[in-house]
Order: C-alpha cells, then sequence, then structure tokens
C-alpha cells in the first residue's frame, strides 16, 4: 500500500530552479551500495523506451564520492559525473546506502540540501533514507524504509515519522520506498505522476511488473530483536513478550515487568524499537496468527485465543487493519496455490502451542496472490505510527 502525503505547504510552494527539470535524473551511487537496489533507477530512468509509449528521462549516474565504487560480488563501478551534475537535476535518487551505521560523506548531503532548496524532487530507496535524514531532509515528514531498518532510522532520526508498512511515501518533493522491490514501485509512482497511468502501465509492461501492487509491508515483518537492544534493561521485557504471547497481557503488564510507570515505559520503549508499545503488541499478535493460518488447521477462533487476542472479532479486526484481509480469507488464499510438500510447522508457533499439521487431503498452498488485498491510496499529512516488529542487527545495507 502506498502513502502519498499531501505536500507540506512550504514544499508546495518551492519553485524548481531555471536550470533544473524533472526529467533530468541524478542517480548517486556509493560504494558498497547493493547492486540489486542501484540498478532499479538506471533501469527505470536511464533506457530510451519510447518505442513502448514511455516518457524519456535524462539520466546523469553521479558517485556521491571517490571512486572506484565497489558494489555486489566486488564488482567496481565508475560513474561519469560527479557530485556537481546534481546541480543539473530536477529529480534526484539515492538507491541505498551502504551501512546504516555509518554516517554518509558530508559533500554529498551538502549536494542533497542544495539541490532540495532549489526545488529538486529529492527519492530515497531502501536505505537510502538514511541517507536523506542524515540530511536534514525528512524532519518533521512521513517516511518508509525497509521495515528491518525502520527502528533504526525512527530511533536515530526521532524526528522523522518513520512507517515502516508502507512500500512508498511520496511527501511531494521528498519520496521514499521500503526495500528492493518497492523501489521499483516508487519509480512507476514517479512516472505516474510526471506523465499518467498510461506511461506508468506501458512501463510496467515493459519490466514485466504490476503497474499497482496492493498491501505493504506488514506480510514480510519479521519478529527478531535488533542486535543493538541486546544490552538494553528492556530486552528482557521485549524477549517475554514474545514468548507469551499466546497469553493475555497488555502494556500495563510489560511496564509493570519493567518495574517503569506506563509513561516512562511508553518512552523507553518507543526510543528502543521506534514503535509504541501498544502499536508494537498487536503487530506481534498479528504477525503470530499469520504464521499459525499459515502453519496449522486452528479455526479462527482458536487461533485468536492462541494469539492473546480477547476475541475473534479483536483478531478480524487488527488483521483486517493490518494485512487488509480477513483472517479465513487470507488462509484461503495462501492455500490456493502453494506446493503441498513446502507445508512445514513453524518452530516459533512452539509458544503459542504445537500446531496441528494440515491433513494430507488439503488443497495444495501458495503465498496470498496480489489481489488477495485491495489497493488503497491514502493522502494525508497525518504519519502514520510506527508498527515495525524489531528487527535482526545487520550491518549490510543489503536486505
Amino acid at each position: 500500500m502506498s502513502h502519498d502525503s499531501a505536500a507540506a505547504p512550504e514544499a508546495a510552494a518551492r519553485k524548481l530552479s531555471g536550470r533544473r527539470r524533472k526529467e533530468i535524473v541524478a542517480v548517486l551511487l556509493f560504494s558498497g551500495g547493493p547492486i540489486f537496489e542501484s540498478s532499479i533507477p538506471l533501469s527505470v530512468f536511464g533506457i530510451d523506451r519510447q518505442d513502448a509509449g514511455v516518457p524519456r528521462y535524462r539520466l546523469l549516474v553521479c558517485a556521491g564520492e571517490e571512486g572506484p565504487l565497489r558494489t555486489t560480488g566486488g564488482l567496481e563501478l565508475t560513474a561519469p559525473q560527479g557530485l556537481e551534475a546534481i546541480s543539473r537535476a530536477g529529480t534526484v535518487v539515492v538507491p541505498a546506502w551502504r551501512s546504516i551505521t555509518s554516517p554518509p560523506p558530508e559533500e554529498a548531503l551538502d549536494a542533497l540540501r542544495r539541490a532540495h532548496e532549489e526545488g529538486a524532487r529529492i527519492v530515497g530507496l531502501c536505505t537510502g533514507a538514511f541517507v536523506l535524514a542524515a540530511a536534514g531532509l525528512l524532519d518533521g515528514r512521513p517516511a518508509t524504509t525497509h521495515w528491518m531498518y525502520a527502528p533504526t532510522l525512527a530511533k536515530r532520526y526521532p524526528s522523522v515519522h518513520v512507517d515502516p508498512r508502507e512500500l512508498f511515501v511520496d511527501d511531494g518533493d521528498v519520496l521514499t520506498s521500503a526495500g528492493t522491490a518497492a523501489g521499483i514501485d516508487l519509480c512507476l509512482h514517479i512516472v505516474r505522476t510526471d506523465h499518467g497511468n498510461e506511461a506508468a502501465g506501458a512501463l510496467a509492461r515493459r519490466l514485466v511488473v504490476p503497474p499497482r501492487r496492493s498491501g505493504g509491508q506488514e506480510r514480510y515483518l519479521d519478529r527478531s530483536l535488533p542486535e543493538e537492544i541486546g544490552a538494553d534493561p528492556l530486552a528482557e521485557v521485549v524477549a517475554w513478550a514474545l514468548e507469551h504471547l499466546h497469553e493475555q497481557f497488555d502494556v500495563e503488564t510489560l511496564a509493570a515487568r519493567a518495574y517503569m510507570s506506563r509513561r516512562t515505559f511508553d518512552r523507553r520503549f518507543r526510543s528502543l524499537t521506534g514503535s509504541a508499545p501498544l502499536q508494537w503488541l498487536i503487530t506481534q499478535r498479528v504477525l503470530q496468527a499469520q504464521r499459525l493460518l499459515e502453519t496449522s488447521d486452528y479455526s479462527v477462533d482458536e487461533v485468536a485465543g492462541r494469539c492473546g487476542f480477547r476475541s475473534p472479532v479483536a483478531l478480524r479486526g487488527h488483521f483486517r487493519r493490518q494485512l487488509g484481509s480477513s483472517p479465513a480469507a487470507y488462509r484461503a488464499a495462501y492455500r490456493a496455490r502453494r506446493p503441498q510438500g513446502d507445508r512445514q510447522p513453524d518452530p516459533d508457533t512452539a509458544t503459542a502451542g504445537a500446531p496441528r499439521p494440515l491433513p494430507p487431503s488439503d488443497p495444495p498452498t501458495a503465498l496470498p496472490p496480489e489481489n488477495a488485498v485491495p489497493f488503497q491510496t491514502r493522502r494525508t499529512a497525518t504519519p502514520m505510527p510506527a508498527g515495525a516488529a524489531g528487527v535482526p542487527g545487520q550491518r549490510s545495507a543489503a536486505p
């Protein structure tokens, strides 16, 4: 699900400098960046597909630092342009950043700030959002990134309204996307914004991808904990919560286990995980329900009880809000095409009781098809609450 936010008044009033045009796209590359994410804007904006009805963009490939630039598999790249070329671009794309733990070069951040001040559209794909945040371009704005890194982004840049559920966020002159394939979604959205649905559809057909993907990142969220919180006193409380999701408890229970007031616990929990504790707990229960629906034949009522929901109605409401589908419809879509031999019990469900194996006579199963969740587009200036699960502490920026 995309999140198209109305641009802030000052952003809307900002005019593009005369020497900048939006169809001139600068892609900013750094050493250590993953090649897949880096190649997405190069393919979308750098290939002439006018024969297929796709308007042409002019591409400037810029090195964000001294080369050669090393990327996935030890490949070395030489960018034909340097940072000075960004001054001619009306759209600047940062496809990825090599590590969420290291700061980007100050010269590149200055170039991004100048481009934004002169009205350029700034785009961060996946971990490229960390570069935009380091430049101060996401302050006070809604943004997204790969769900694994969303808590880190929220913790490091608390003024950014991180929404880890979205595939991409359009905030007018600053846009961000989730990981890898979501970069294609955002690039298609840019083409759609510039030239309409027909042009974006023609490009999608050439790339053999859906013109619009339904749903968001919720279905991909993991329950792992960030490595960086391991020494924090709250880590034990978070681990206890994950091990007892099948029990009915609330945030007050967690605050008591941490020997904190509810207000202090809320503040500390948000700084640790990037999410409000209530939203995090609901997300974890929905994720547990997702696993049980995929790996067991429990009824929906039984799943609700084994995930700590007080009633099946509560499960259905939260499940639909997060995944856009009812539990029964999700299970039916999951089973529709998945090969029978692929059914494996999820070890994570052990804390909620061992799931009963599916009978051999059940139909084959599959991941939900793209049309399992209806597509919606929201336009709102109100940032959505962060609801990500904890994430594994990985140093590489390539998920």
